[in-house]
């Protein structure tokens, strides 16, 4: 089995740690919130020995890569900068990238701002859909009315980060297993949320065992990051999302042509019926939409041997080892 190795690399202006292992083609990992390159840990060793050279950073503000104070330092831009100044540091110019969660959307915005630079794509858990008319935060303010919605909590800096730091461990096993499919997510935090005055982690179910998917040292791991490093930057994501917008303009109706992929959970609440439809319209080789049975948002976690497989299949097709990608 590869070995997984650590370093940092300085890139967009940023100091950014990453996990690295095998050689080949390159491929980019990009984990979500609340995660770590740690997230990947399934699927690196299995890459690698395929061979392909599979680099997962900390993304920025956090684990062990810079957070800047400035919280427009955290737009979409920056984002997918600091996957294209990545690639360059480790010495390429073409990569295949791959996103979960927040990384998702850091993907599919790369393989549509860089077609040079990312030759395919492949994203689990959130999909990607055509540039909307409205700003993020109007359409959810209008739809959630004075109801509760997680991405407009996180907006007030220092509210979210006290609710989230005061006990981390609470936080992370709340959070992975409250989305989980273990847990069952019925979507209705959605259909009947609470009142605004609703707290976040109020919402997520608990559990005394921790599923077989995630062990108590596999928890440690996160918890000591975000115990040191806290939440403030990863928040910062969010609290970006009109600004991304705003700068995202000039490429309205473009269209992603790279070879796409989409994994998802069928537990996970964040799919809907007319998810592959609204895709197609951006992602126009969309190769395939896998969706798992009983899995829910932590798709590489909970369902590793069936990710790999999957990211394997597509990577094989689309960015085979066997050609140069210098």
């Amino acid at each position: 089995m590869a070995e997984i190795e650590h370093r940092t690399v300085s890139a967009n202006g940023i100091d950014i740690h990453i996990a690295e292992a095998g050689e080949g083609p390159l491929v980019l990992l990009c984990h979500g919130f609340p995660e770590l390159w740690y997230s990947w840990r399934h699927q690196m060793p299995a890459l690698a020995d395929a061979g392909y050279r599979v680099v997962a950073p900390d993304q920025r503000g956090y684990g062990g890569t810079d957070s800047p104070e400035a919280v427009d330092a955290y737009t979409e831009f920056h984002l997918v900068g600091d996957m294209v100044g990545l690639v360059s540091a480790l010495g390429e110019s073409r990569a295949a990238i791959v996103g979960h969660d927040w990384g998702a959307p850091v993907a599919w915005s790369a393989a549509l701002w860089r077609p040079d630079v990312f030759g395919a794509v492949a994203a689990l858990s959130v999909p990607v859909s055509a540039r909307p008319p409205m700003s993020p935060i109007d359409s959810m303010t209008k739809m959630f009315g004075d109801r509760f919605f997680y991405m407009l909590y996180f907006q007030d800096v220092g509210v979210a980060e006290h609710e989230l730091e005061h006990d981390v461990r609470t936080t992370m096993r709340k959070m992975f297993f409250g989305a989980s499919g273990d847990a069952a997510p019925d979507g209705s935090a959605y259909a009947n949320p609470p009142p605004r005055t609703a707290y976040f982690l109020d919402q997520l179910e608990d559990t005394e065992k921790l599923p077989d998917w995630l062990t108590e040292e596999d928890l440690d791991y996160f918890v000591d990051a975000f115990t040191r490093n806290g939440f403030r930057g990863p928040l910062n994501w969010y609290r970006c999302l009109d600004r991304s917008w705003e700068l995202s303009a000039p490429f309205q109706g473009q269209k992603i042509e790279q070879p796409a992929l989409f994994l998802g959970g069928d537990r996970d609440a964040y799919s809907d019926s007319r998810m592959e439809e609204n895709m197609r319209e951006v992602a126009v080789n969309l190769v395939d939409v896998v969706m798992l049975p009983g899995v829910g948002h932590w798709v590489q976690q909970e369902a590793p041997e069936e990710t790999n497989s999957t990211l394997l299949a597509f990577l094989g097709d689309v960015w085979p080892t066997g050609a140069s990608r210098r």
